[in-house]
């Protein structure tokens, strides 16, 4: 039986590209998952859940959340691992229940250094279906500006 479809809402404000623009081979090539990104606006803000369910993982640098048999991975950054944490506030707590738009992690993007570890780092935040099919996530968002709390895209 399939799930039924799950809107999946914007974890940040910004300007959403496609998957296949992100600066990173793993994301562009839906490696990790179907999904959208968002080239975040600029200055201090707090990302959100995309979808209620359970906390799966939190890092500083990304988060999934697990709801209704779907995950949701969102990615701050790319090569923001290489930070080490730094410039980042973890909000939620690992295995903790959360509504979509609850604040999971605090950030500045336009605070990321331009490279770390040796690698360029870019803000660029994927938002991620885990386990989805290669091209099976679309989203009319593509190309315009998204608030927090926005829908993003549904799950198919």
């Amino acid at each position: 039986m399939t799930p039924p479809s799950q809107q999946v809402l914007a974890p940040c404000p910004g300007r959403v590209v496609a998957m296949a623009d992100v600066p990173d081979p793993v994301f562009a090539e839906e490696m990790v998952g179907p999904g959208v990104a968002i080239e975040p606006a600029p200055g201090p803000t707090t990302v959100v859940a995309p979808i209620a369910g359970t906390v799966l993982k939190v890092l500083p640098h990304a988060f999934v959340v697990l709801g209704d048999g779907v995950g949701v991975l969102v990615h701050l950054g790319i090569n923001t691992v290489r930070l080490e944490g730094e410039g980042f506030e973890v909000l939620a707590t690992q295995g903790s229940e959360v509504a979509a738009g609850d604040p999971m992690i605090a950030w500045d993007p336009a605070a990321l250094p331009a490279t770390a570890g040796g690698q360029d780092v870019s803000p660029v935040v994927p938002v991620v279906l885990m386990d989805g099919a290669k091209g099976s996530v679309t989203s009319d968002a593509i190309g315009g500006t998204v608030a927090a709390g926005d829908l993003l895209f549904a799950t198919p």
